[in-house]
Protein backbone atom coordinates (compact mmCIF):
# COMPACT_ATOMS: atom_id res chain seq x y z
CA UNK A 1 0.00 0.00 0.00
CA UNK A 2 1.35 3.45 -0.98
CA UNK A 3 1.95 5.95 2.03
CA UNK A 4 -0.95 8.80 1.30
CA UNK A 5 0.73 10.87 3.85
CA UNK A 6 2.37 14.42 2.72
CA UNK A 7 5.87 15.10 2.87
CA UNK A 8 7.07 17.31 5.36
CA UNK A 9 10.40 19.38 5.47
CA UNK A 10 13.25 17.46 7.62
CA UNK A 11 11.45 14.45 6.45
CA UNK A 12 8.77 11.91 7.73
CA UNK A 13 10.63 10.58 10.77
CA UNK A 14 9.17 6.57 9.83
CA UNK A 15 10.89 7.13 6.63
CA UNK A 16 14.39 8.66 8.20
CA UNK A 17 14.87 5.58 10.13
CA UNK A 18 14.73 3.66 6.69
CA UNK A 19 17.18 5.70 4.18
CA UNK A 20 20.50 4.22 5.96
CA UNK A 21 19.65 0.57 5.00
CA UNK A 22 17.77 1.26 1.91
CA UNK A 23 20.79 2.79 0.69
CA UNK A 24 23.04 0.07 2.25
CA UNK A 25 20.87 -2.14 0.15
CA UNK A 26 20.83 -0.27 -3.06
CA UNK A 27 24.93 0.15 -3.05
CA UNK A 28 25.21 -3.37 -2.33
CA UNK A 29 23.72 -3.85 -5.80
CA UNK A 30 25.70 -1.97 -7.76
CA UNK A 31 23.20 1.12 -7.63
CA UNK A 32 24.93 4.54 -8.17
CA UNK A 33 22.22 6.85 -8.82
CA UNK A 34 18.58 7.16 -8.19
CA UNK A 35 15.59 8.68 -10.57
CA UNK A 36 13.24 10.93 -9.49
CA UNK A 37 10.02 10.86 -11.45
CA UNK A 38 7.14 12.66 -12.05
CA UNK A 39 4.82 13.21 -15.13
CA UNK A 40 3.83 16.67 -16.30
CA UNK A 41 0.24 18.21 -17.16
CA UNK A 42 1.35 17.73 -20.80
CA UNK A 43 1.66 13.72 -19.97
CA UNK A 44 5.28 13.26 -20.61
CA UNK A 45 7.79 11.81 -18.10
CA UNK A 46 10.42 14.08 -16.38
CA UNK A 47 12.66 13.83 -13.90
CA UNK A 48 15.69 14.90 -11.63
CA UNK A 49 18.59 12.33 -10.65
CA UNK A 50 20.67 12.19 -7.28
CA UNK A 51 23.70 10.00 -6.44
CA UNK A 52 22.29 7.81 -4.06
CA UNK A 53 24.34 8.25 -1.07
CA UNK A 54 22.08 11.94 -1.58
CA UNK A 55 19.09 9.72 -0.66
CA UNK A 56 18.94 11.07 2.86
CA UNK A 57 19.03 14.67 1.81
CA UNK A 58 16.53 13.99 -0.48
CA UNK A 59 14.00 12.12 1.91
CA UNK A 60 14.35 15.39 4.68
CA UNK A 61 14.99 18.41 1.85
CA UNK A 62 13.77 17.83 -1.26
CA UNK A 63 15.15 18.33 -4.33
CA UNK A 64 14.36 21.48 -5.94
CA UNK A 65 12.25 21.74 -9.25
CA UNK A 66 10.41 24.73 -11.66
CA UNK A 67 6.90 25.02 -10.60
CA UNK A 68 7.39 25.94 -14.44
CA UNK A 69 7.03 22.30 -15.52
CA UNK A 70 3.22 22.23 -14.80
CA UNK A 71 2.63 24.13 -18.04
CA UNK A 72 5.00 22.75 -19.97
CA UNK A 73 3.95 21.38 -23.90
CA UNK A 74 5.00 17.55 -25.13
CA UNK A 75 7.27 19.97 -27.23
CA UNK A 76 9.23 21.90 -24.62
CA UNK A 77 7.66 24.93 -24.90
CA UNK A 78 5.44 27.04 -21.85
CA UNK A 79 2.16 28.09 -21.91
CA UNK A 80 0.88 30.70 -18.87
CA UNK A 81 -2.19 30.53 -16.66
CA UNK A 82 -2.31 33.46 -13.54
CA UNK A 83 -0.32 30.94 -10.83
CA UNK A 84 1.53 29.35 -13.26
CA UNK A 85 4.54 29.20 -16.12
CA UNK A 86 6.47 31.97 -15.02
CA UNK A 87 10.15 31.33 -14.09
CA UNK A 88 9.76 32.31 -10.65
CA UNK A 89 9.69 30.04 -7.65
CA UNK A 90 10.81 26.72 -6.59
CA UNK A 91 9.30 23.13 -5.54
CA UNK A 92 10.85 20.61 -3.06
CA UNK A 93 10.61 16.71 -5.23
CA UNK A 94 10.24 14.10 -2.05
CA UNK A 95 10.80 10.36 -2.83
CA UNK A 96 8.70 7.27 -1.48
CA UNK A 97 10.57 5.24 -0.22
CA UNK A 98 7.56 2.60 -0.59
CA UNK A 99 8.13 2.88 -4.27
CA UNK A 100 11.84 2.89 -4.34
CA UNK A 101 13.37 0.09 -6.82
CA UNK A 102 16.28 -0.96 -8.16
CA UNK A 103 15.88 -0.56 -12.31
CA UNK A 104 16.72 -4.20 -13.43
CA UNK A 105 16.60 -2.74 -16.90
CA UNK A 106 18.67 0.16 -16.35
CA UNK A 107 21.84 -1.41 -14.20
CA UNK A 108 23.44 1.50 -11.84
CA UNK A 109 20.29 3.10 -11.26
CA UNK A 110 17.00 3.02 -8.98
CA UNK A 111 13.63 4.61 -9.26
CA UNK A 112 11.24 6.50 -7.09
CA UNK A 113 7.96 8.68 -7.62
CA UNK A 114 7.72 11.76 -6.21
CA UNK A 115 5.35 14.04 -4.47
CA UNK A 116 6.04 17.41 -4.43
CA UNK A 117 5.34 20.41 -2.04
CA UNK A 118 6.61 24.26 -2.08
CA UNK A 119 9.38 25.88 -0.08
CA UNK A 120 7.41 26.23 2.65
CA UNK A 121 6.15 22.72 3.28
CA UNK A 122 2.35 23.04 1.95
CA UNK A 123 0.92 20.76 -0.71
CA UNK A 124 2.07 22.05 -4.29
CA UNK A 125 -1.41 22.27 -5.64
CA UNK A 126 0.10 21.55 -9.15
CA UNK A 127 0.94 18.31 -7.98
CA UNK A 128 -0.76 15.22 -10.27
CA UNK A 129 0.22 12.55 -7.89
CA UNK A 130 -0.73 14.52 -4.55
CA UNK A 131 -4.04 15.06 -6.49
CA UNK A 132 -4.51 11.32 -6.76
CA UNK A 133 -3.71 10.24 -3.21
CA UNK A 134 -6.17 13.06 -1.74
CA UNK A 135 -8.84 11.45 -4.60
CA UNK A 136 -8.13 8.41 -3.03
CA UNK A 137 -8.66 9.42 0.81
CA UNK A 138 -11.57 11.04 -0.23
CA UNK A 139 -12.99 7.69 -1.35
CA UNK A 140 -11.97 6.08 1.92
CA UNK A 141 -13.23 8.82 4.22
CA UNK A 142 -16.35 9.66 3.00
CA UNK A 143 -17.52 6.32 1.64
CA UNK A 144 -15.34 3.74 3.39
CA UNK A 145 -14.02 2.74 -0.53
CA UNK A 146 -10.96 1.18 -1.23
CA UNK A 147 -10.00 0.92 -4.69
CA UNK A 148 -8.08 -1.43 -7.05
CA UNK A 149 -6.73 -0.30 -10.52
CA UNK A 150 -4.48 -0.83 -13.40
CA UNK A 151 -3.15 0.17 -16.39
CA UNK A 152 -3.03 -1.59 -19.49
CA UNK A 153 0.35 -0.77 -21.47
CA UNK A 154 0.44 -0.65 -24.98
CA UNK A 155 3.34 0.28 -27.09
CA UNK A 156 5.18 0.46 -30.70
CA UNK A 157 8.69 -1.31 -30.93
CA UNK A 158 10.57 0.16 -33.70
CA UNK A 159 14.18 -0.84 -35.36
CA UNK A 160 16.92 1.76 -34.05
CA UNK A 161 18.88 1.77 -37.22
CA UNK A 162 15.92 3.80 -38.87
CA UNK A 163 16.67 7.32 -39.78
CA UNK A 164 15.88 10.13 -37.06
CA UNK A 165 12.38 11.11 -36.55
CA UNK A 166 11.02 7.93 -38.58
CA UNK A 167 9.03 4.65 -38.04
CA UNK A 168 10.10 1.58 -38.70
CA UNK A 169 8.53 -1.26 -37.23
CA UNK A 170 10.98 -3.65 -35.49
CA UNK A 171 9.16 -6.93 -35.99
CA UNK A 172 6.50 -8.31 -38.48
CA UNK A 173 3.88 -10.52 -39.04
CA UNK A 174 0.33 -10.78 -38.44
CA UNK A 175 -1.95 -9.28 -34.93
CA UNK A 176 -1.69 -11.03 -32.31
CA UNK A 177 0.83 -13.54 -34.58
CA UNK A 178 3.14 -16.00 -33.21
CA UNK A 179 5.74 -14.80 -35.71
CA UNK A 180 6.10 -11.21 -33.65
CA UNK A 181 6.64 -13.00 -30.58
CA UNK A 182 9.58 -15.62 -32.24
CA UNK A 183 10.74 -12.08 -33.66
CA UNK A 184 11.13 -10.58 -30.62
CA UNK A 185 11.27 -13.51 -27.81
CA UNK A 186 14.63 -12.07 -26.56
CA UNK A 187 13.64 -8.80 -25.73
CA UNK A 188 10.18 -9.48 -24.30
CA UNK A 189 11.91 -12.40 -21.85
CA UNK A 190 14.41 -9.36 -20.69
CA UNK A 191 11.57 -7.38 -20.23
CA UNK A 192 9.91 -10.29 -18.62
CA UNK A 193 12.56 -10.67 -16.37
CA UNK A 194 13.51 -6.86 -15.33
CA UNK A 195 9.27 -6.92 -14.57
CA UNK A 196 9.57 -9.93 -11.74
CA UNK A 197 13.20 -8.35 -10.57
CA UNK A 198 11.08 -5.19 -9.71
CA UNK A 199 8.27 -6.90 -8.01
CA UNK A 200 5.92 -6.24 -10.88
CA UNK A 201 3.91 -9.04 -11.76
CA UNK A 202 2.71 -9.10 -15.15
CA UNK A 203 -0.87 -11.19 -16.19
CA UNK A 204 0.05 -11.13 -20.05
CA UNK A 205 2.62 -10.16 -22.58
CA UNK A 206 1.44 -10.40 -26.32
CA UNK A 207 1.69 -8.70 -29.55
CA UNK A 208 -1.16 -6.38 -30.09
CA UNK A 209 -3.15 -5.51 -33.45
CA UNK A 210 -0.76 -2.85 -34.99
CA UNK A 211 2.17 -2.80 -36.85
CA UNK A 212 5.44 -3.61 -34.31
CA UNK A 213 3.05 -3.20 -31.41
CA UNK A 214 3.11 -5.11 -27.98
CA UNK A 215 0.97 -4.84 -24.85
CA UNK A 216 2.03 -5.66 -21.16
CA UNK A 217 -0.74 -5.97 -18.48
CA UNK A 218 0.21 -6.02 -14.77
CA UNK A 219 -1.68 -6.95 -11.50
CA UNK A 220 -4.13 -4.37 -10.08
CA UNK A 221 -3.22 -2.21 -6.92
CA UNK A 222 -4.13 0.76 -5.11
CA UNK A 223 -4.45 4.12 -7.76
CA UNK A 224 -1.66 5.57 -6.69
CA UNK A 225 0.90 2.22 -7.04
CA UNK A 226 -1.16 1.66 -9.94
CA UNK A 227 -0.02 5.34 -11.37
CA UNK A 228 3.64 4.60 -10.38
CA UNK A 229 3.39 1.21 -11.83
CA UNK A 230 2.54 2.26 -15.13
CA UNK A 231 5.78 5.30 -14.97
CA UNK A 232 8.35 2.29 -14.07
CA UNK A 233 6.64 -0.32 -16.81
CA UNK A 234 7.14 2.60 -18.95
CA UNK A 235 10.33 3.20 -18.35
CA UNK A 236 11.43 -0.44 -17.86
CA UNK A 237 10.40 -0.92 -21.92
CA UNK A 238 12.13 1.86 -22.80
CA UNK A 239 15.39 0.75 -20.94
CA UNK A 240 15.23 -2.79 -22.23
CA UNK A 241 14.29 -1.96 -25.89
CA UNK A 242 17.19 0.25 -25.93
CA UNK A 243 20.01 -2.74 -24.75
CA UNK A 244 18.51 -4.69 -27.82
CA UNK A 245 18.76 -2.23 -30.76
CA UNK A 246 15.04 -1.21 -30.50
CA UNK A 247 12.99 2.13 -30.09
CA UNK A 248 9.21 2.03 -28.41
CA UNK A 249 6.91 4.74 -28.68
CA UNK A 250 4.19 4.94 -26.56
CA UNK A 251 2.36 7.79 -28.26
CA UNK A 252 -1.64 7.62 -29.15
CA UNK A 253 -0.99 7.61 -32.77
CA UNK A 254 2.59 6.51 -34.08
CA UNK A 255 1.43 6.68 -37.89
CA UNK A 256 -1.95 8.82 -39.29
CA UNK A 257 -3.27 5.62 -39.95
CA UNK A 258 -4.91 2.27 -38.32
CA UNK A 259 -4.87 1.63 -34.65
CA UNK A 260 -3.10 3.39 -32.00
CA UNK A 261 -1.51 2.87 -28.74
CA UNK A 262 -4.09 2.54 -25.91
CA UNK A 263 -3.71 3.20 -22.11
CA UNK A 264 -7.11 1.44 -20.93
CA UNK A 265 -7.76 2.06 -17.40
CA UNK A 266 -8.96 -0.92 -14.74
CA UNK A 267 -11.02 -0.18 -12.11
CA UNK A 268 -12.72 -1.34 -8.63
CA UNK A 269 -14.22 -0.35 -5.68
CA UNK A 270 -13.94 -2.77 -2.48
CA UNK A 271 -15.36 -2.51 1.00
CA UNK A 272 -14.23 -4.10 4.07
CA UNK A 273 -12.40 -6.72 1.10
CA UNK A 274 -15.72 -7.49 -0.86
CA UNK A 275 -15.82 -6.44 -4.44
CA UNK A 276 -18.76 -4.14 -4.99
CA UNK A 277 -18.66 -5.08 -8.83
CA UNK A 278 -19.75 -8.48 -8.16
CA UNK A 279 -22.72 -10.18 -5.87
CA UNK A 280 -24.97 -7.06 -5.82
CA UNK A 281 -28.33 -7.12 -7.56
CA UNK A 282 -28.33 -5.07 -10.46
CA UNK A 283 -27.16 -5.90 -13.88
CA UNK A 284 -24.34 -8.26 -14.26
CA UNK A 285 -24.11 -8.55 -10.12
CA UNK A 286 -23.05 -5.12 -9.57
CA UNK A 287 -24.26 -3.66 -6.61
CA UNK A 288 -26.39 -0.25 -6.87
CA UNK A 289 -22.84 1.52 -5.61
CA UNK A 290 -20.76 -0.35 -8.37
CA UNK A 291 -23.53 1.05 -10.76
CA UNK A 292 -23.87 4.74 -9.34
CA UNK A 293 -20.02 4.72 -9.83
CA UNK A 294 -19.75 3.17 -13.55
CA UNK A 295 -22.65 5.78 -14.47
CA UNK A 296 -20.95 8.74 -12.77
CA UNK A 297 -17.92 7.82 -14.90
CA UNK A 298 -20.13 7.16 -18.17
CA UNK A 299 -21.65 10.75 -17.70
CA UNK A 300 -18.55 12.66 -17.33
CA UNK A 301 -16.43 11.13 -20.37
CA UNK A 302 -16.80 14.11 -22.79
CA UNK A 303 -15.10 16.27 -19.99
CA UNK A 304 -12.69 13.55 -18.86
CA UNK A 305 -11.41 12.98 -22.47
CA UNK A 306 -9.42 16.25 -22.12
CA UNK A 307 -7.40 14.00 -19.38
CA UNK A 308 -7.65 10.96 -20.95
CA UNK A 309 -6.71 11.77 -24.37
CA UNK A 310 -4.49 14.64 -23.70
CA UNK A 311 -2.82 15.10 -26.96
CA UNK A 312 -3.85 16.03 -30.51
CA UNK A 313 -2.69 12.38 -31.71
CA UNK A 314 -5.28 11.18 -29.35
CA UNK A 315 -7.83 11.86 -31.83
CA UNK A 316 -5.90 10.18 -34.57
CA UNK A 317 -6.62 7.28 -32.00
CA UNK A 318 -10.20 7.87 -30.77
CA UNK A 319 -12.40 6.86 -33.72
CA UNK A 320 -15.00 4.58 -34.27
CA UNK A 321 -14.84 1.09 -35.07
CA UNK A 322 -11.02 1.08 -33.70
CA UNK A 323 -12.13 -0.55 -30.33
CA UNK A 324 -10.86 2.81 -28.80
CA UNK A 325 -14.46 3.44 -27.27
CA UNK A 326 -15.14 6.65 -29.36
CA UNK A 327 -18.98 7.05 -28.09
CA UNK A 328 -20.76 7.57 -24.28
CA UNK A 329 -21.58 3.92 -24.52
CA UNK A 330 -21.11 0.80 -21.73
CA UNK A 331 -22.15 -2.86 -22.23
CA UNK A 332 -21.24 -5.87 -20.88
CA UNK A 333 -17.62 -7.13 -22.27
CA UNK A 334 -18.01 -4.68 -25.21
CA UNK A 335 -14.90 -4.05 -26.88
CA UNK A 336 -16.36 -0.74 -28.67
CA UNK A 337 -18.02 0.91 -25.30
CA UNK A 338 -16.07 3.27 -23.76
CA UNK A 339 -17.29 2.12 -20.62
CA UNK A 340 -16.76 -2.12 -20.67
CA UNK A 341 -18.38 -4.04 -17.81
CA UNK A 342 -16.18 -7.10 -16.72
CA UNK A 343 -17.33 -9.67 -15.14
CA UNK A 344 -14.58 -12.22 -15.34
CA UNK A 345 -14.97 -16.03 -15.30
CA UNK A 346 -17.08 -17.82 -13.50
CA UNK A 347 -15.61 -18.71 -10.20
CA UNK A 348 -13.45 -15.99 -10.22
CA UNK A 349 -16.09 -13.24 -10.46
CA UNK A 350 -15.75 -11.80 -6.77
CA UNK A 351 -12.16 -11.23 -7.62
CA UNK A 352 -11.92 -10.06 -11.40
CA UNK A 353 -15.46 -8.21 -11.84
CA UNK A 354 -14.36 -4.17 -12.95
CA UNK A 355 -14.43 -1.42 -15.08
CA UNK A 356 -12.98 -0.63 -18.13
CA UNK A 357 -13.00 3.09 -19.10
CA UNK A 358 -11.49 2.36 -23.11
CA UNK A 359 -11.00 6.03 -24.07
CA UNK A 360 -7.33 6.36 -22.35
CA UNK A 361 -4.25 6.30 -24.37
CA UNK A 362 -0.35 6.79 -22.64
CA UNK A 363 -0.30 10.11 -23.88
CA UNK A 364 -2.44 10.85 -20.62
CA UNK A 365 -0.76 11.95 -16.94
CA UNK A 366 -1.54 8.33 -15.40
CA UNK A 367 -2.22 10.34 -11.80
CA UNK A 368 -4.48 13.10 -13.51
CA UNK A 369 -6.40 10.28 -15.30
CA UNK A 370 -7.09 7.91 -12.71
CA UNK A 371 -7.89 10.71 -10.26
CA UNK A 372 -10.11 12.51 -12.22
CA UNK A 373 -11.89 9.24 -12.67
CA UNK A 374 -12.25 8.04 -9.51
CA UNK A 375 -13.76 11.29 -8.86
CA UNK A 376 -15.99 11.26 -11.81
CA UNK A 377 -17.29 7.98 -10.24
CA UNK A 378 -17.71 9.13 -6.59
CA UNK A 379 -19.88 11.93 -7.49
CA UNK A 380 -22.09 9.55 -9.39
CA UNK A 381 -22.15 7.35 -6.05
CA UNK A 382 -23.55 10.48 -4.42
CA UNK A 383 -26.29 11.27 -6.55
CA UNK A 384 -26.94 7.92 -6.83
CA UNK A 385 -27.02 8.10 -10.53
CA UNK A 386 -28.20 5.07 -12.82
CA UNK A 387 -26.77 3.60 -16.16
CA UNK A 388 -28.44 3.97 -19.06
CA UNK A 389 -29.69 0.80 -21.41
CA UNK A 390 -26.20 -1.13 -22.71
CA UNK A 391 -25.39 -1.59 -26.10
CA UNK A 392 -23.97 -4.49 -28.14
CA UNK A 393 -21.96 -4.86 -30.95
CA UNK A 394 -20.48 -1.65 -32.81
CA UNK A 395 -22.27 1.91 -31.48
CA UNK A 396 -21.35 3.95 -34.84
CA UNK A 397 -23.62 1.52 -36.23
CA UNK A 398 -27.03 3.82 -34.81
CA UNK A 399 -28.57 6.13 -36.38
CA UNK A 400 -29.98 9.72 -34.92
CA UNK A 401 -32.69 8.35 -33.37
CA UNK A 402 -31.83 5.18 -31.99
CA UNK A 403 -27.94 6.47 -30.82
CA UNK A 404 -30.06 9.44 -28.63
CA UNK A 405 -32.69 6.90 -27.58
CA UNK A 406 -29.84 4.66 -25.80
CA UNK A 407 -27.94 8.37 -24.80
CA UNK A 408 -25.01 7.59 -27.00
CA UNK A 409 -22.97 10.16 -28.38
CA UNK A 410 -19.75 10.59 -30.10
CA UNK A 411 -16.54 11.80 -27.67
CA UNK A 412 -15.05 14.57 -28.26
CA UNK A 413 -13.32 14.70 -32.05
CA UNK A 414 -10.63 17.02 -31.22
CA UNK A 415 -8.19 18.56 -28.73
CA UNK A 416 -10.42 21.94 -28.51
CA UNK A 417 -13.45 19.98 -28.35
CA UNK A 418 -12.31 18.21 -25.40
CA UNK A 419 -10.84 20.87 -23.53
CA UNK A 420 -13.68 23.12 -23.65
CA UNK A 421 -16.23 19.97 -22.21
CA UNK A 422 -13.76 19.97 -19.27
CA UNK A 423 -13.27 23.95 -19.31
CA UNK A 424 -17.42 23.50 -18.34
CA UNK A 425 -17.43 20.58 -15.93
CA UNK A 426 -17.63 21.45 -12.29
CA UNK A 427 -17.18 18.27 -11.14
CA UNK A 428 -13.64 17.55 -12.67
CA UNK A 429 -12.08 21.28 -12.15
CA UNK A 430 -13.66 21.52 -8.35
CA UNK A 431 -11.95 17.51 -7.65
CA UNK A 432 -8.40 18.98 -9.34
CA UNK A 433 -8.72 22.63 -7.65
CA UNK A 434 -8.35 25.93 -9.66
CA UNK A 435 -4.81 25.45 -9.78
CA UNK A 436 -4.17 22.16 -11.84
CA UNK A 437 -7.53 22.49 -13.37
CA UNK A 438 -6.21 25.96 -15.14
CA UNK A 439 -3.03 24.43 -16.24
CA UNK A 440 -4.91 21.16 -17.74
CA UNK A 441 -7.11 23.66 -19.79
CA UNK A 442 -3.68 26.12 -20.71
CA UNK A 443 -1.78 22.91 -21.68
CA UNK A 444 -4.49 21.42 -23.75
CA UNK A 445 -5.13 24.68 -25.84
CA UNK A 446 -1.26 25.15 -26.05
CA UNK A 447 -0.79 21.36 -27.85
CA UNK A 448 -3.84 22.64 -29.81
CA UNK A 449 -2.58 25.65 -30.90
CA UNK A 450 0.87 24.14 -31.75
CA UNK A 451 0.11 21.74 -34.39
CA UNK A 452 -2.86 23.95 -35.81
CA UNK A 453 -2.66 23.55 -39.56
CA UNK A 454 -0.46 20.42 -39.59
CA UNK A 455 -2.01 16.98 -41.90
CA UNK A 456 -2.82 13.86 -39.46
CA UNK A 457 0.30 12.60 -40.67
CA UNK A 458 2.77 15.92 -39.20
CA UNK A 459 0.98 15.76 -36.11
CA UNK A 460 1.70 11.64 -35.44
CA UNK A 461 5.41 13.10 -36.38
CA UNK A 462 5.17 15.58 -33.85
CA UNK A 463 4.33 14.04 -31.03
CA UNK A 464 5.74 10.31 -32.12
CA UNK A 465 9.15 10.11 -29.71
CA UNK A 466 7.69 12.46 -26.84
CA UNK A 467 5.34 9.57 -25.54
Amino acid sequence: MTTLADPVPGGRPADLRRVAPLTAGLAAQGVHGIVLGYVDTAGVGRVKTIPTARLEAAVSWGVGMSPVFDTFLAGDSVVTTDVLGSPDGDLRLYPDLDRLVALAGQPGWAWAPVDRITQEGTRHPGCSRTFLRRVVTDAAERHGLALKAAIEIEWSVGAGSAPTGEFVPAVHGPAYGAIRQVELSDYTADLLAACAAQDVDVDQLHPEYAAGQFEISVGARDPVAAADRSVLVRQTIRAVAQRHGLRVSFAPAVTAEGVGNGGHLHLSCWRDGVNLHAGGDRRYGMTAEAEAFAAGVLARLPALTAVTAPSPASYLRLRPSRWAGAFTAWGRETREAALRVITGTAGRHTQDANLEVKPVDLAANPYLALGCVIAAGLDGMTADRVLPREITGDPARYGPQEAAALGVRRLPRSLPEAAEEFRTDPVLRAALGPVLADAVTAVRLGEAAAVDGLDDNRVAAAYRWRY
